[in-house]
């Protein structure tokens, strides 16, 4: 790129009041003159938080990503954004997802950059950094914070997939107090997010999958080295990338999406998947339909054997040849031709790439699983869809009919699903509404509900679980999530009753509720007035104007870009 095009120069190559206003403050922190000279200027997007504790490590990866700018003739610049701490953040981190995207494109929009590393790692953090960088447009890598190492409790492997195990053990009786806290202190051992194939390690899947991040930046954990050589590489590619006027539109094209969600379907990747791709598709312009998961996924087999679908973490899969194994072995099913990051191919990138352990990364031809991807569900109870982890689920159960037992919302659920008095059994459907993006607001993790405490003690280990909110990606079982339209809208789960017979038939992508067209417009027409939204603020903003769960649940007014051009000058 000539110099002269350079978007930071707009800023520190001006003559008179504004150019000496610029340069005048910038040079307060101890930066010469000739930072200023004409060379690219690289923003460091960074959601660092001791509140985010996956990502409590970025303060160095930065100085790691400084180093590869320096090196490349570029100039950094750092700057903090809303970090998103799963597991901290009340009512839940989805509903600031939008918020913090935000952020990421006013912040990016506003400033005198050239180009954005975007340091993530919490599960929350890559879409909504994704995303608002996708409204500017401007050349992006994604470093990935990485995975912590496995937890160990009493000579054996866990992971955060092992909290709901934990959970239920508890519940019935078979694991108490001491031994819980003796787990949670072998759980995390590290720095770096969820050491499985949780909504974290999808997500980091997902940005290489697309290409907008180095190869083999997915699984490397947080520790390792190799970490922090990425980052300091992905720092002097962006340079490269500005240099080139190589933009997140020209990499994310629609075949870069449909070669994400094959990707995802091989690795088992979260159900939280669906949600942020399609809002991130909806920002950078490419048409992506709930519909289209499904038709991509259905050919792909399973063929990472990781958690929580299989037997092994995150580290191993490094271990084992990382993403770019996987990725090698889907090549004749991937669109080739697409350009990542570094201006290769597909092909070029990950057509030599070895896998060192085929215990955790088989083959199309011999896979882990038939069963993969994410199914979407259609029929009378999710008119706009609803989806399963099918790879998650419980063989018996992918087609059955039982009879619902209804929770209106969370507080309900909570106060009776340890009742005794709970009319429920093993071949029930557990329905919980409300707890959608506009119901709870902000679409909780609450999908995979504890099971009745009667049954836990009877040995059941799974049952059909119905929401119209999301799952973790650590969770799993018989759950259909994102049920839409939500109850809150007025979707047909707002008038399901107790005794109520439900069919799910996973291979038929069907849900549906035996109830007469006639009886569900009666129930409808019957139901009370909608909840009345928050008072101020962003969660009345966010009731306003969040869509659908099968649209991304985006901000309706956030869809596509606003560009880099900044129309105003305040001197």
């Amino acid at each position: 790129m000539d110099e002269q095009k350079l978007r930071s120069q707009g800023w520190f190559g001006r003559k008179g009041k504004d150019g000496f206003i610029y340069r005048a403050w910038m040079k307060k922190q101890g930066i010469p003159a000739h930072a200023f000279d004409g060379r690219p200027i690289i923003g460091i997007c960074n959601t660092w938080s001791e509140l985010t504790p996956c990502n409590s490590h970025f303060r160095e990866l930065a100085e790691h990503v400084k180093r590869g700018v320096y090196e490349a003739g570029g100039y950094p610049v750092e700057f903090p954004v809303l970090s998103l701490g799963e597991t901290l953040m009340k009512p839940t981190a989805m509903l600031f997802r939008n918020l913090a995207s935000m952020d990421v494109e006013e912040a990016i929009r506003a400033n005198p950059l050239d180009g954005v590393v975007l340091l993530c790692g919490c599960d929350k953090t890559t879409p909504s950094l994704v995303m608002g960088a996708c409204s500017v447009d401007l050349p992006t890598i994604v470093v990935s914070g990485g995975p912590m190492l496995t937890g160990r409790h009493r000579g054996k492997r866990i992971s955060t997939s092992d909290i709901w195990r934990f959970s239920e053990a508890q519940r019935a009786g078979h694991m108490d107090d001491m031994e819980m806290t003796l787990a949670e202190a072998g759980m995390c051992r590290s720095d770096g997010h969820c050491a499985v194939m949780g909504t974290a390690s999808t997500m980091a899947c997902m940005v290489e999958a697309l290409g907008i991040s180095l190869p083999g930046n997915a699984a490397i954990p947080a520790p390792d080295a190799a970490r922090k050589i990425i980052a300091q590489q992905s720092g002097s590619e962006i340079v490269k990338m500005v240099k080139a006027d190589r933009k997140l539109s020209d990499i994310l094209t629609p075949a870069a999406f449909e070669n994400a969600i094959m990707v995802n379907a091989a690795i088992g990747g979260s159900t939280n998947f669906v949600i942020h791709l399609l809002a991130i598709a909806g920002r950078i312009g490419v048409p992506l339909a709930l519909e289209d998961l499904d038709r991509l996924s259905a050919s792909i087999p399973l063929i990472a054997n990781l958690q929580p679908s299989g037997s092994y973490f995150m580290e191993d899969l490094y271990y084992a040849g990382g993403l770019p194994a996987i990725i090698n072995k889907l090549l004749p099913q991937l669109h080739k031709e697409c350009i990542g990051a570094n201006g290769r191919t597909v092909a070029e990138n990950f057509g030599t790439a070895d896998c060192y352990d085929p215990d955790i990364i088989t083959s199309t031809d011999k896979p882990f699983s038939t069963m993969s991807g994410v199914i979407v569900l259609k029929g009378n109870l999710c008119e706009q869809g609803a989806v399963i982890k099918p790879s998650a689920a419980s063989a018996q159960l992918m087609k059955h009919t039982g009879k619902a037992v209804v929770f209106e919302d969370i507080e309900d659920y909570n106060a009776r699903i340890d009742d005794p008095a709970l009319e429920v059994d093993e071949t029930s459907l557990l329905v919980l509404k409300n707890v959608g993006p506009k119901g709870y607001p902000g679409m909780p993790e609450v999908g995979n509900m504890g099971l009745p405490a009667k049954l836990l003690a009877k040995g059941v280990t799974d049952m059909i679980r119905i929401s119209d909110g999301r799952m973790s990606g650590t969770g799993f079982g018989t759950v259909v999530l994102h049920v839409a339209p939500e109850a809150a809208e007025g979707g047909t789960l707002a008038i399901v009753r107790s005794g109520d017979e439900i069919t799910l038939d996973v291979r038929g992508r069907l849900l549906h509720l035996h109830v007469s067209d006639e009886e569900i417009a009666a129930r409808k027409k019957a139901l009370p007035p909608a909840q009345p939204i928050a008072a101020r603020g962003y969660v009345r903003l966010y009731q306003s104007h969040v869509q659908g769960a099968h649209l991304g649940a985006d901000l309706d007014f956030l869809r596509g870009g606003s560009g880099s051009e900044v129309t105003r000058d305040s001197h």
